[in-house]
């Protein structure tokens, strides 16, 4: 029995600590009740969450778990209460609450409210009773983004009904609320809705704000699982008894007065019509209560508080047009400079909403109309003219934009220009435009390749060639403007050829670019050149080796698309002075560490001296040097060859002093303790080895000795301590990395002999 308790009170934790149990969304709830005859009554509860999905609302109690549901206390009394029973009622049905229809509208579509029913029959044993019966759901929390009480997040709630004597002695049944607020009120708009009741026996009923009540807390959600089940904890159960705290009102808001507005929100004591104006955006909780008289004589209250989600939405329809200006918002300017007849392009929203449009036009007194949502008229002439467009005229969604039109008299962008076709030069342009207006204010040209101007007749020479799309835009003093563009072909040669460098002297081979200033110029031009040794090139700017020496004349021709010619010749420009040749030979060809010396042998030719660098080892004048070079490594070597007219010539090698490492192996050692070879050991230059590895075998596989350093050796015992082995052959094997890191491996016999 003790196994089958512990085993249950372990799932009941791992339920409650993998469960969502902490409601933070709860946003409302009421209870009623209907006498069945005999004490028997059916109590139905209705409890109300925020159900948007981002922000991962915990369920309903008893959803997806039949054999669970909301725990409900019934309490016996008036004064002092005495609990008599706790109940788990499952949950009966679940389902969304319809966002409200508002006609002219759209209120955010992101707000999700749904419903939970409850429903039980109790029987009441004594009935009818002296006593008032109570029924009790509490249960933590509140949606925390409520604005009009302290610490919504942390607040829980109970919803309560009573079952007075007055009540019993009658089978009475409990008002029931008929709809339910809406989810959502829009801001600035006016609140009308009917929050009544009906009584099945006709009592009368009044209605009025109160305080929704608190219960349970956050107890019980992570070091203490074991509170959740408390007054003060997530989940209560049983809820506890009467009498109920009230929710705390933040500064500026009160029971009677939940929410701001103007005119401040209010309900009707015998309507139950909530109206008003909120002012303020955000979430506000309000209680509700209906009391029940019956002849004068209190006999019930039914309460219910729930959460008003004021929100800013966008009004479904609005009239607006496309114009040069807007001057508020919904009036629109239409500028037209020269045509009488306009276009009304119609950009009002949402269409889905609209079904008329009107647009109506006062013209020399007579009015103009047009049904379509685009319109076209035509105006007598030049002056102001206003009209107004609507959609859906006459009814409750509509809306009205005003129209000013003004027609202003045409004008006309026009240019001339003139510039020599074969001669690069500035371009004359000419202004030509004319307006029916008083003056042209402005002019904006724009030359086609960057260049721009405000001047009414500018000059403008141009950088590059090419087909220039020139545009002049005028505006005149009615701000009426126009634009004309005209393309200009401009192919002219370059007034003055310009080329660097001006001359060059150097030696042989001589790499010049050749760098052609002139302009304008580019690819679709013709530019040959003549080096003056016999080559030439087409590009631009070309790059040219002369190799022989000499001294050089340079002639270069363009011609334009068009046809257009020039030429400029540029005598001796070019001197090409003779070069030595440096070359050499060098031995040894591969140096090492036991070898460092390299002999080296100038074969250079056409020269007089010459300069030897060994990389950062040294330098040397002689003809041909011996050096020794102070490490292992790769050295750049330099022969310069210098000819009597100053010209050098180098050439270049690349040196690798290999850094090498020996090691040999004896065949036979006698480990007798004469002192004369008794230790099998290597001998060899081991600076800059690695990874050094030395093994001893037997011929049966048997590791007998191993050593990490080259300068030890094997005694001819195992591990060089213990007994002496047998004299024999034995097999060793020698691994090790090389300073340049590539790997070597050496095997033998060794032969003990004693």
């Amino acid at each position: 029995m003790h196994g089958h308790l512990i085993r249950f009170l372990f799932l009941t934790l791992l339920l409650f600590l993998s469960s969502p149990l902490w409601s933070k969304h709860i946003i409302g709830g009421d209870l009623q009740y209907e006498c069945l005859g005999d004490g028997l009554y059916r109590i139905t509860m209705k409890i109300y969450r925020d159900c948007r999905v981002q922000e991962t609302p915990a369920p309903f109690d008893g959803d997806g778990d039949q054999s669970a549901g909301a725990y409900i206390a019934v309490y016996r009394g008036i004064n002092s209460f005495t609990l008599i029973n706790t109940l788990t009622v499952p949950l009966r049905r679940q389902g969304s609450i319809d966002p409200p229809d508002y006609p002219c509208l759209i209120p955010p579509d992101n707000l999700c409210v749904e419903e939970g029913v409850y429903e039980f029959e109790f029987q009441i044993e004594d009935w009818p009773s002296s006593q008032s019966y109570h029924f009790v759901y509490q249960r933590c929390c509140r949606n925390n983004t409520i604005n009009n009480i302290v610490n919504p997040g942390e607040v829980g709630a109970t919803y309560a009904i009573e079952i007075t004597p007055e009540a019993q002695a009658t089978c009475n049944n409990s008002p029931v609320f008929n709809s339910f607020p809406p989810t959502v009120v829009c801001v600035a708009n006016d609140i009308n809705f009917d929050h009544s009741a009906f009584d099945t026996e006709g009592d009368s009923l009044v209605y009025s704000f109160c305080f929704p009540l608190k219960g349970g807390g956050l107890r019980g959600l992570q070091s203490d699982p074991a509170g959740a089940s408390a007054c003060d904890g997530i989940r209560p159960n049983p809820p506890c008894r009467p009498p109920f705290a009230q929710v705390a009102f933040s500064a500026g808001y009160t029971s009677t007065s939940p929410m701001a507005g103007d005119p401040v929100v209010s309900i009707n004591r015998r309507s139950g019509l909530i109206s008003g104006s909120p002012q303020v955006i955000g979430q506000f909780v309000m209680g509700v209560c209906v009391e029940e008289y019956r002849q004068g004589q209190k006999i019930g209250e039914i309460r219910r508080d729930f959460q008003f989600n004021v929100a800013d939405c966008d009004p479904t329809v609005f009239a607006q047009l496309k114009s040069d200006a807007q001057l508020g918002d919904q009036e629109f300017v239409i500028n037209s400079c020269g045509n009488n007849t306009i276009l009304f392009e119609n950009e009002s929203i949402l269409e889905q909403y609209i079904d008329t449009y009107r647009w109506e036009f006062d013209i020399d007194g007579t009015s103009t109309v047009v049904d379509t949502r685009d319109a076209e008229i035509t105006f007598p002439g030049i002056g102001t003219y206003r009209g107004v467009m609507m959609v859906n005229p006459g009814l409750d969604c509509g809306d009205t934009a005003e129209i000013y039109v003004n027609l202003y008299p045409s004008i006309t962008a026009d240019f001339e220009f003139e510039y020599d076709t074969c001669t690069a030069g500035p371009t004359s342009f000419i202004d030509k435009s004319f307006t029916g207006a008083e003056r042209i204010e402005s002019w904006r040209w724009e030359f086609g390749e960057g260049g721009a101007s405000v001047e009414q007749n500018p000059s403008y020479t141009y950088p590059i060639p090419g087909v220039h799309e020139v545009s002049l835009t005028v505006t005149d003093d009615n701000l009426c403007e126009d634009t004309k563009i005209i393309p200009l072909r401009y192919y002219p040669v370059p007034a003055l050829i310009v080329v660097e460098p001006s001359n060059f002297v150097g030696c042989s081979p001589g790499n010049i670019l050749f760098n052609n200033l002139s302009t304008p110029i580019d690819s679709t031009y013709i530019t040959e050149w003549d080096f003056g040794d016999g080559t030439g090139s087409f590009d631009i700017s070309p790059r040219h080796s002369f190799i022989d020496p000499g001294i050089f004349s340079i002639n270069l021709e363009i011609t334009s698309p068009i046809g257009c010619y020039t030429s400029a010749s540029f005598p001796q420009w070019i001197e090409i002075k003779e070069s030595p040749s440096a070359s050499f030979i060098y031995s040894p060809e591969i140096p090492s560490n036991f070898n460092p010396t390299v002999d080296f042998t100038n074969q250079s030719t056409n020269f007089v001296k010459q300069q030897w660098i060994f990389g950062d080892a040294g330098r040397s004048l002689e003809q041909n040097p011996s050096f020794t070079f102070p490490d292992t490594g790769k050295y750049v070597v330099d022969l310069i060859a210098i000819h009597q007219n100053g010209c050098k010539d180098t050439a270049r090698t690349i040196i690798d002093v290999l850094p090498r490492v020996t090691y040999h192996m004896p065949n036979a050692f006698t480990p007798n303790g004469d002192g004369k070879n008794d230790l099998f050991q290597g001998k060899g230059y081991t600076d800059g080895m690695q990874d050094f590895e030395l093994t001893i075998w037997s011929r049966w596989g048997e590791l007998l000795y191993q050593t990490e350093n080259p300068e030890d050796g094997w005694n001819g015992t195992k591990q060089n301590s213990g007994e002496d082995l047998p004299v024999g052959v034995y097999v060793y094997q020698i691994k090790y990395i090389d300073p340049r890191g590539e790997p070597h491996a050496l095997k033998g016999f060794a032969t003990l002999v004693r």
